[in-house]
């Protein structure tokens, strides 16, 4: 068994020098990106909320690379010999085992060297198979994906469940190293034949070096002894763990790859969860959005529907679109002017007329009963007219959305066509069913 330290880490602590330049810039760049993501002001508070466990992880990482720490997580099924594992890299029993099932319930970790310039920890997490295995599961997966290395242990052929939990695992690209624990119960023959079958079927995702068998607590040994006498004594001999593969080939991963693999891991979760970050702001944006559109199309409605001057409610209702691309724009980060908001308003109008010329029709003949049928049908028409202009600055609202959704563009496809993917997406019944029933409670007496 090896038992000196990697170079990266024994230079450092006998002639006290520091990481290559290369491992030194990674690291730097690594902490900064992370640094920006906590502290980037533009993330609403609501996304950063959803994401208060995510961002936490970033503040612990940041943390690890300030301390240049280097993680190695375990990861399997209850009763595997995980925590015993541990134990056996460490040479001490700092992680809780038992001979009942689920002693680990919570993360547990242990420095495994402690330097000047770095330290090693071993990480050890439930099982993914206990009782309320989904909440230890998730904490499993959560400290692996903080980890610089992780190592998917097992005692036999993975079952669903492990080579489900390794394949997701391999996802997030980490280095992962399989360990076949409990080598110790198997014949040399079958031994070779079930390290096989392992490499044969994570073959796609490691290396053949990367599957490893050990036994962290290997059963004691039956020895027959001879007496003097000529009698015989069966005794039972204790066994040392047999981790020296193991423990040789994360050496020579530390020692190959060093502290650079804290800032690549660093690198891909503050990635992860800044496309995370992106896709919650896309759908706070898109709720926020559809929530404003919604109130300006019940104000308009009711403005339309409650004016009695003809015409003049169409003129009003202008100002008000304009208005709410205005506040659409602040939703998505862009500050236009009313010259600007106007102008995207004629483009988005100009697709509607062509798609739907009647409404305009409609409405000015709606506008024009309210006076020359002498009260008559007032409620009847102006409920029509109000519905109508419902629906209209529901499509302006989405077309306008989507054009800030795209960075102010209406990206190759042009407006022509995002006006009629908009409104073959629709349901028009549906809609002006609900801008009637929002109309009417809006007119009747006492309604605020």
């Amino acid at each position: 068994m090896r038992s000196a330290l990697p170079s990266w880490l024994s230079t450092a602590k006998e002639n006290n020098s520091h990481p290559s330049r290369a491992a030194e810039h990674h690291l730097l760049a690594a902490n900064e990106n992370l640094r920006t993501l906590l502290e980037d002001s533009s993330i609403p508070a609501s996304v950063r909320a959803e994401l208060a466990v995510e961002f936490e992880a970033v503040e612990q990482i940041s943390r690890k690379l300030l301390e240049d720490e280097i993680h190695i997580a375990v990861f399997g099924r209850v009763g595997v010999g995980k925590s015993a594992l541990l134990n056996a890299l460490l040479e001490k029993p700092l992680f809780r085992t038992s001979p009942l099932h689920g002693e680990t319930r919570k993360e547990a970790r242990a420095e495994w060297n402690l330097l000047r310039d770095g330290q090693v920890v071993l990480i050890d997490t439930p099982g993914i198979d206990e009782l309320d295995g989904q909440a230890r599961a998730d904490l499993a997966q959560r400290v692996c994906r903080r980890a610089d290395v992780i190592l998917i242990v097992c005692e036999g052929d993975l079952t669903e469940v492990e080579f489900q939990a390794f394949k997701e695992l391999a996802r997030w690209r980490r280095p992962l190293l399989l360990v076949l624990n409990k080598s110790d119960r198997y014949s040399e023959s079958d031994l070779d034949l079930l390290v096989e079958r392992l490499r044969e079927r994570v073959g796609e995702w490691l290396p053949p070096s990367a599957v490893i068998p050990a036994a962290a607590e290997p059963r004691p040994r039956t020895v027959i002894r001879q007496l003097p006498d000529g009698s015989e004594r069966v005794e039972r001999q204790e066994r040392r763990p047999d981790v020296a593969t193991l423990k040789q080939r994360l050496w020579d991963l530390l020692e190959r790859d060093g502290r650079s693999l804290a800032a690549l891991n660093a690198a891909l979760f503050a990635s992860e969860l800044d496309t995370e970050v992106a896709s919650r702001i896309v759908a706070a944006r898109k709720l926020a959005a559809e929530r404003l559109i919604r109130t300006y199309c019940l104000a308009k409605s009711f403005l339309v529907a409650a004016n009695p001057v003809p015409v003049a409610d169409l003129l009003a209702a202008a100002g008000s679109d304009v208005a709410m691309v205005i506040h659409l724009g602040e939703v998505y980060g862009f500050r236009l002017s009313r010259r600007e908001a106007s102008r995207l308003l004629l483009t988005i109008s100009a697709q509607w007329v062509a798609l739907m010329g009647a409404y305009w029709g409609l409405n000015l003949v709606s506008s024009a009963l309210k006076t020359t049928s002498f009260g008559l049908s007032t409620a009847l028409t102006a409920t029509a007219q109000g519905a109508l202009a419902w629906y209209a600055t529901y499509l302006t609202g989405q077309m306008a959305q989507t054009w800030f959704a795209k960075g102010k563009s209406w990206g190759e496809s042009g407006p022509r066509e995002v006006a009629q993917m908009i409104q073959s997406s629709l349901d028009r019944d549906s809609l002006i069913r609900t801008a009637r029933e929002e109309l009417l409670n809006k007119l009747r007496p006492g309604q605020d």
